[in-house]
Protein backbone atom coordinates (compact mmCIF):
# COMPACT_ATOMS: atom_id res chain seq x y z
CA UNK A 1 0.00 0.00 0.00
CA UNK A 2 2.93 2.36 -0.55
CA UNK A 3 3.67 4.47 2.40
CA UNK A 4 0.72 4.54 4.08
CA UNK A 5 1.18 3.27 7.61
CA UNK A 6 -2.69 3.26 9.36
CA UNK A 7 -2.99 0.55 11.57
CA UNK A 8 -6.85 -0.99 11.50
CA UNK A 9 -8.40 -3.28 13.87
CA UNK A 10 -11.07 -5.32 12.81
CA UNK A 11 -13.61 -7.24 14.92
CA UNK A 12 -15.76 -9.73 13.60
CA UNK A 13 -18.99 -11.07 14.57
CA UNK A 14 -20.64 -12.91 11.55
CA UNK A 15 -20.43 -14.04 7.92
CA UNK A 16 -22.27 -11.74 5.89
CA UNK A 17 -24.62 -13.48 3.38
CA UNK A 18 -23.22 -12.36 -0.70
CA UNK A 19 -26.08 -10.33 -2.13
CA UNK A 20 -27.17 -10.65 -5.69
CA UNK A 21 -29.31 -7.76 -7.54
CA UNK A 22 -32.32 -8.70 -10.45
CA UNK A 23 -31.05 -6.63 -13.51
CA UNK A 24 -33.19 -5.30 -15.99
CA UNK A 25 -32.58 -5.85 -19.81
CA UNK A 26 -31.65 -2.50 -20.69
CA UNK A 27 -27.76 -1.80 -22.18
CA UNK A 28 -24.92 -1.91 -19.58
CA UNK A 29 -27.81 -0.62 -16.52
CA UNK A 30 -29.16 -2.29 -13.91
CA UNK A 31 -31.37 -1.63 -11.01
CA UNK A 32 -31.50 -2.93 -7.55
CA UNK A 33 -34.37 -4.92 -6.39
CA UNK A 34 -35.10 -2.72 -3.71
CA UNK A 35 -34.83 0.82 -3.34
CA UNK A 36 -33.87 1.43 -0.37
CA UNK A 37 -30.30 2.51 0.01
CA UNK A 38 -29.51 4.84 2.95
CA UNK A 39 -27.28 6.96 1.56
CA UNK A 40 -24.19 10.07 2.69
CA UNK A 41 -25.52 13.26 1.93
CA UNK A 42 -23.53 14.39 -1.00
CA UNK A 43 -22.35 17.29 1.37
CA UNK A 44 -21.15 14.99 3.71
CA UNK A 45 -17.81 13.49 2.34
CA UNK A 46 -15.08 14.92 1.11
CA UNK A 47 -13.54 14.79 -1.92
CA UNK A 48 -9.75 14.74 -1.33
CA UNK A 49 -6.80 14.93 0.95
CA UNK A 50 -9.41 16.03 4.03
CA UNK A 51 -10.50 12.68 4.54
CA UNK A 52 -8.30 10.43 2.92
CA UNK A 53 -8.77 7.25 4.71
CA UNK A 54 -9.08 3.89 3.09
CA UNK A 55 -12.40 3.73 3.30
CA UNK A 56 -13.28 7.25 1.51
CA UNK A 57 -10.29 6.08 -0.75
CA UNK A 58 -11.64 2.87 -2.62
CA UNK A 59 -15.36 4.25 -1.98
CA UNK A 60 -13.94 6.78 -4.74
CA UNK A 61 -15.84 9.99 -3.22
CA UNK A 62 -19.65 10.34 -2.83
CA UNK A 63 -19.93 13.26 -5.19
CA UNK A 64 -16.85 14.47 -4.44
CA UNK A 65 -17.26 18.20 -3.63
CA UNK A 66 -20.53 20.64 -3.11
CA UNK A 67 -18.97 22.96 -5.67
CA UNK A 68 -19.54 20.57 -8.31
CA UNK A 69 -22.18 22.45 -10.12
CA UNK A 70 -24.53 22.45 -6.85
CA UNK A 71 -25.57 19.03 -6.74
CA UNK A 72 -26.56 18.62 -3.70
CA UNK A 73 -29.75 19.78 -3.48
CA UNK A 74 -30.79 18.58 -6.68
CA UNK A 75 -29.42 14.57 -5.39
CA UNK A 76 -31.05 14.91 -2.05
CA UNK A 77 -34.57 16.04 -3.51
CA UNK A 78 -33.74 12.71 -6.15
CA UNK A 79 -32.89 10.58 -3.30
CA UNK A 80 -36.04 11.64 -1.29
CA UNK A 81 -38.39 11.39 -4.28
CA UNK A 82 -37.23 8.18 -4.78
CA UNK A 83 -37.86 7.01 -1.51
CA UNK A 84 -41.31 8.08 -1.70
CA UNK A 85 -42.41 6.42 -4.29
CA UNK A 86 -42.78 3.53 -1.49
CA UNK A 87 -44.75 5.65 0.61
CA UNK A 88 -44.96 9.47 1.58
CA UNK A 89 -45.06 8.76 5.47
CA UNK A 90 -41.66 8.49 6.77
CA UNK A 91 -42.84 7.49 10.11
CA UNK A 92 -44.25 4.13 8.10
CA UNK A 93 -41.29 4.68 5.64
CA UNK A 94 -37.62 4.43 7.37
CA UNK A 95 -36.33 4.85 3.98
CA UNK A 96 -38.03 8.31 3.16
CA UNK A 97 -37.53 8.91 6.79
CA UNK A 98 -33.59 8.79 6.08
CA UNK A 99 -33.19 10.72 2.95
CA UNK A 100 -35.04 13.54 4.53
CA UNK A 101 -33.00 13.79 7.87
CA UNK A 102 -29.75 13.92 5.71
CA UNK A 103 -31.41 16.41 3.46
CA UNK A 104 -31.97 18.48 6.61
CA UNK A 105 -28.29 17.72 7.54
CA UNK A 106 -27.16 19.56 4.33
CA UNK A 107 -29.47 22.33 4.77
CA UNK A 108 -31.91 21.66 2.26
CA UNK A 109 -34.61 23.82 2.70
CA UNK A 110 -38.03 22.72 4.12
CA UNK A 111 -40.06 23.69 0.31
CA UNK A 112 -37.66 21.42 -1.13
CA UNK A 113 -37.99 18.23 0.82
CA UNK A 114 -41.71 18.53 0.38
CA UNK A 115 -41.83 19.48 -3.32
CA UNK A 116 -39.65 16.25 -3.44
CA UNK A 117 -41.94 13.90 -1.39
CA UNK A 118 -44.59 14.81 -3.85
CA UNK A 119 -42.67 14.24 -6.88
CA UNK A 120 -42.23 10.40 -5.83
CA UNK A 121 -45.61 9.87 -4.49
CA UNK A 122 -47.33 10.90 -7.50
CA UNK A 123 -49.06 14.38 -6.27
CA UNK A 124 -47.10 16.45 -8.45
CA UNK A 125 -48.55 15.22 -11.66
CA UNK A 126 -46.11 17.23 -13.72
CA UNK A 127 -42.96 15.58 -11.90
CA UNK A 128 -41.04 12.87 -14.09
CA UNK A 129 -40.54 9.20 -12.58
CA UNK A 130 -36.87 9.25 -11.10
CA UNK A 131 -35.18 5.84 -11.75
CA UNK A 132 -32.36 4.24 -9.94
CA UNK A 133 -29.81 3.07 -12.16
CA UNK A 134 -26.38 1.35 -12.17
CA UNK A 135 -23.15 1.19 -14.15
CA UNK A 136 -20.52 -0.90 -14.31
CA UNK A 137 -16.81 -0.75 -15.55
CA UNK A 138 -13.48 -0.40 -15.29
CA UNK A 139 -10.85 2.23 -14.64
CA UNK A 140 -7.58 2.44 -16.01
CA UNK A 141 -5.26 -0.59 -14.52
CA UNK A 142 -8.13 -2.54 -14.52
CA UNK A 143 -9.88 -0.88 -11.47
CA UNK A 144 -13.12 -1.72 -10.94
CA UNK A 145 -15.89 1.32 -10.93
CA UNK A 146 -19.72 0.73 -9.92
CA UNK A 147 -21.37 3.97 -10.71
CA UNK A 148 -25.38 4.44 -9.00
CA UNK A 149 -27.47 7.14 -10.92
CA UNK A 150 -30.72 9.18 -10.10
CA UNK A 151 -32.09 10.07 -13.35
CA UNK A 152 -35.30 10.61 -15.28
CA UNK A 153 -33.97 10.38 -18.33
CA UNK A 154 -32.09 6.89 -19.08
CA UNK A 155 -30.55 7.46 -22.39
CA UNK A 156 -29.26 10.51 -21.48
CA UNK A 157 -27.29 9.06 -18.63
CA UNK A 158 -26.28 6.17 -20.77
CA UNK A 159 -25.34 8.22 -23.33
CA UNK A 160 -23.46 10.58 -20.51
CA UNK A 161 -21.11 7.27 -18.93
CA UNK A 162 -20.18 5.56 -22.00
CA UNK A 163 -18.78 9.70 -23.11
CA UNK A 164 -17.29 9.52 -19.43
CA UNK A 165 -15.28 6.26 -19.55
CA UNK A 166 -14.12 6.21 -23.56
CA UNK A 167 -12.74 10.14 -22.77
CA UNK A 168 -10.83 9.07 -19.95
CA UNK A 169 -9.21 5.11 -20.89
CA UNK A 170 -12.22 3.44 -18.58
CA UNK A 171 -14.42 1.04 -20.65
CA UNK A 172 -17.94 0.03 -19.41
CA UNK A 173 -18.59 -3.89 -18.78
CA UNK A 174 -21.42 -6.06 -18.35
CA UNK A 175 -24.11 -6.26 -15.64
CA UNK A 176 -22.39 -8.15 -13.05
CA UNK A 177 -19.29 -8.75 -14.57
CA UNK A 178 -17.56 -5.96 -11.58
CA UNK A 179 -20.36 -6.23 -8.68
CA UNK A 180 -20.09 -9.56 -8.57
CA UNK A 181 -16.60 -10.61 -8.33
CA UNK A 182 -14.92 -7.67 -6.78
CA UNK A 183 -17.66 -5.80 -4.33
CA UNK A 184 -20.12 -7.00 -1.52
CA UNK A 185 -23.33 -4.90 -0.91
CA UNK A 186 -24.02 -4.21 2.50
CA UNK A 187 -24.42 -1.48 5.10
CA UNK A 188 -21.78 0.57 6.25
CA UNK A 189 -22.20 3.69 9.03
CA UNK A 190 -19.38 5.46 10.01
CA UNK A 191 -18.27 8.16 12.27
CA UNK A 192 -15.91 10.81 13.38
CA UNK A 193 -13.76 9.44 16.87
CA UNK A 194 -13.50 13.33 17.84
CA UNK A 195 -14.39 13.95 20.95
CA UNK A 196 -15.70 9.77 21.55
CA UNK A 197 -15.16 7.65 24.43
CA UNK A 198 -14.31 4.65 22.09
CA UNK A 199 -14.97 2.24 24.98
CA UNK A 200 -18.40 3.12 25.21
CA UNK A 201 -18.63 3.49 21.22
CA UNK A 202 -17.55 -0.22 21.08
CA UNK A 203 -20.43 -1.27 24.00
CA UNK A 204 -23.02 0.56 21.68
CA UNK A 205 -21.52 -0.99 18.64
CA UNK A 206 -21.95 -4.58 19.75
CA UNK A 207 -25.10 -3.75 21.20
CA UNK A 208 -26.23 -2.40 18.12
CA UNK A 209 -26.55 -5.61 15.98
CA UNK A 210 -23.89 -4.55 13.73
CA UNK A 211 -21.87 -7.37 11.71
CA UNK A 212 -18.95 -6.09 12.52
CA UNK A 213 -16.51 -3.00 12.60
CA UNK A 214 -13.03 -1.69 12.76
CA UNK A 215 -11.34 1.27 13.61
CA UNK A 216 -9.31 3.20 10.58
CA UNK A 217 -7.72 7.09 11.35
CA UNK A 218 -9.77 8.94 13.37
CA UNK A 219 -13.46 7.26 12.32
CA UNK A 220 -14.88 3.88 13.09
CA UNK A 221 -16.26 1.89 10.33
CA UNK A 222 -19.29 -0.26 10.73
CA UNK A 223 -20.70 -3.00 8.35
CA UNK A 224 -23.96 -4.21 8.76
CA UNK A 225 -26.28 -7.03 6.81
CA UNK A 226 -28.11 -5.32 4.41
CA UNK A 227 -31.38 -5.28 6.03
CA UNK A 228 -30.36 -4.74 9.27
CA UNK A 229 -29.08 -0.83 7.98
CA UNK A 230 -32.14 1.21 9.30
CA UNK A 231 -32.14 -0.55 12.70
CA UNK A 232 -28.06 -0.74 13.42
CA UNK A 233 -28.35 3.56 12.77
CA UNK A 234 -31.12 3.99 14.60
CA UNK A 235 -29.49 2.24 17.44
CA UNK A 236 -26.36 4.24 17.19
CA UNK A 237 -28.03 7.62 16.78
CA UNK A 238 -29.94 6.91 19.74
CA UNK A 239 -27.34 5.72 21.66
CA UNK A 240 -26.42 10.01 21.10
CA UNK A 241 -24.19 9.34 18.24
CA UNK A 242 -26.41 11.52 16.04
CA UNK A 243 -23.44 12.24 13.56
CA UNK A 244 -23.49 8.51 12.18
CA UNK A 245 -23.63 8.37 8.21
CA UNK A 246 -24.91 5.53 6.51
CA UNK A 247 -25.36 4.22 3.49
CA UNK A 248 -26.08 0.90 1.71
CA UNK A 249 -23.07 0.60 -0.28
CA UNK A 250 -20.62 -1.79 -2.69
CA UNK A 251 -17.04 -2.54 -0.43
CA UNK A 252 -14.13 -3.66 -2.26
CA UNK A 253 -13.52 -7.76 -1.29
CA UNK A 254 -10.66 -7.50 -3.79
CA UNK A 255 -8.43 -4.31 -3.86
CA UNK A 256 -5.99 -3.23 -6.12
CA UNK A 257 -3.36 -1.14 -4.96
CA UNK A 258 -2.21 1.64 -7.04
CA UNK A 259 1.85 2.80 -7.03
CA UNK A 260 2.32 4.48 -10.65
CA UNK A 261 1.81 7.84 -10.38
CA UNK A 262 0.43 8.20 -14.01
CA UNK A 263 -2.03 5.84 -13.67
CA UNK A 264 -3.22 7.05 -10.58
CA UNK A 265 -3.88 10.41 -12.26
CA UNK A 266 -5.83 8.68 -15.06
CA UNK A 267 -7.79 6.72 -12.85
CA UNK A 268 -8.96 9.78 -10.61
CA UNK A 269 -9.70 12.02 -13.91
CA UNK A 270 -12.19 9.53 -14.91
CA UNK A 271 -14.27 9.14 -11.43
CA UNK A 272 -14.16 13.05 -11.40
CA UNK A 273 -15.54 13.31 -14.77
CA UNK A 274 -17.91 10.56 -13.75
CA UNK A 275 -19.45 12.48 -10.66
CA UNK A 276 -19.78 15.57 -12.36
CA UNK A 277 -22.55 14.33 -14.17
CA UNK A 278 -26.07 15.73 -12.94
CA UNK A 279 -27.51 12.53 -12.82
CA UNK A 280 -24.23 10.79 -10.38
CA UNK A 281 -24.98 10.26 -6.76
CA UNK A 282 -22.35 7.57 -6.45
CA UNK A 283 -19.08 6.43 -7.76
CA UNK A 284 -17.66 3.14 -6.09
CA UNK A 285 -14.13 1.70 -6.53
CA UNK A 286 -11.79 -0.80 -5.16
CA UNK A 287 -8.24 0.68 -5.65
CA UNK A 288 -6.01 1.99 -2.71
CA UNK A 289 -3.04 4.66 -2.93
CA UNK A 290 -1.22 5.69 -0.26
CA UNK A 291 -1.68 9.39 0.90
CA UNK A 292 1.81 10.93 -0.32
CA UNK A 293 0.74 9.31 -3.93
CA UNK A 294 -2.83 10.53 -3.40
CA UNK A 295 -1.50 14.08 -2.21
CA UNK A 296 0.63 14.77 -5.23
CA UNK A 297 -1.87 13.34 -7.57
CA UNK A 298 -4.47 16.08 -6.63
CA UNK A 299 -1.75 18.87 -6.76
CA UNK A 300 -0.83 17.80 -10.22
CA UNK A 301 -4.59 17.83 -11.16
CA UNK A 302 -4.97 21.05 -9.52
CA UNK A 303 -2.03 23.01 -11.38
CA UNK A 304 -2.24 21.34 -15.01
CA UNK A 305 -4.69 20.47 -17.33
CA UNK A 306 -5.01 16.81 -17.77
CA UNK A 307 -3.63 14.64 -21.37
CA UNK A 308 -6.18 11.08 -21.82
Amino acid sequence: MGTQTHSTTWFDFNQILGVFSECLPAFLIFAKDDISAIMWPLSETKHGMARHSKWHNIKARKGAQDKIRGKTFTIHAKLIALAAQRGGDPDKNPTLAEAIFNAKKANVPADNIDRAVKKGTGEDKNAETILELYYEGYAPGGVGVIVRTLTDNKNRTASNMRHAFSKYGGNLAETGAVSSYWFDYRGVCTLSLESIDTAKLEEAIIGSGAADYRFEDEEVIVYTDRADLAAVAKSLRDAWYADLDAELAYVPTNILDIEDFDKLLKILKLVEAIEEDEDVDTVWTNYRASDELMERAYAALEDVPFRT
